[in-house]
């Protein structure tokens, strides 16, 4: 009895030692806490990612592929992209990808935002467009960015922020009609990939998320760097051929 009371309590010693060095431990910190991304201290561009559960892949891959690889381009002021969601905590994409978001504005731990993307997501038409804390992250970081870009039904979301009712946009095309009915106040123009006006770029989305953002690439570098960058992810580009509207 001796050796198994011995037994029993160098092994409830063992377990109390092991959870108290865990509780000890320093947690480590998930991207939100530490940050990151870490944004250096040379000029760059902050280019700011809206994410939600719903996302789809190519309307935030697309222009962040795009956007990512400035930084390999010399001579130039190159984007820093990260992603924002209104919750700590995984993002579920349409297509089933999670992503752990860089920071998450329902908290107001935001930088401030130089380009802002608006990719879509699975319910761009209906319930987001209720969320007001989402709709009022819209609104405050479009007023200083330089730029504020939509792909596919993120123009939705624009729209309902306010955000579009004195440019021309246009959005995926099958959901023209409904982008229509639904904002009757706005300039809505179809069969082009992507339209510029002012400080606003809304597009098609899908695959020609990529020519959006290879336009404002080009419209802030150039058209060598713009070339440079289609190269590298092996897309054919020529703004002379891309379907698109510039407004005055």
């Amino acid at each position: 009895m001796g050796l198994y009371k011995l037994h029993v309590s160098f092994r409830r010693l063992l377990l109390c030692s092991c959870l108290l060095i865990a509780a000890c431990q320093e947690q480590p910190k998930n991207r939100i806490e530490s940050a990151s991304p870490n944004f250096p201290d040379s000029p760059h561009y902050k280019v700011g990612f809206l994410i939600m559960d719903g996302v789809y892949n190519t309307e935030l891959t697309a222009p962040y592929d795009i956007f990512q690889h400035t930084i390999y381009r010399e001579g130039i002021t190159p984007m820093i992209p990260f992603t924002l969601a209104k919750e700590p905590g995984a993002v579920r994409t349409f297509e089933g990808i999670e992503i752990l978001p860089d920071f998450v504005y329902g908290s107001g731990n935001w930088p401030e935002i130089d380009i802002l993307v608006v990719p879509s997501a699975e319910h761009h038409l209906d319930t987001d467009l209720q969320d007001s804390t989402m709709i009022r992250f819209v609104q405050e970081a479009a007023k200083k960015a330089r730029f504020v870009t939509s792909h596919c039904d993120g123009a939705f979301v624009l729209a309902q922020a306010g955000l579009l009712d004195e440019v021309v946009s246009t959005t995926f095309p099958a959901d023209i009609e409904t982008y229509r009915q639904r904002f009757p106040q706005l300039q809505v123009v179809d069969s082009v990939w992507f339209v510029h006006d002012g400080k606003f770029i809304t597009s098609a989305g899908g695959a020609r998320s990529f020519e959006a953002a290879l336009y404002l690439c080009e419209l802030l570098y150039g058209e060598a760097i713009a070339q440079d960058l289609a190269r590298g992810l092996v897309i054919d580009w020529d703004l002379n051929t891309v379907p698109h509207l510039l407004v005055p």
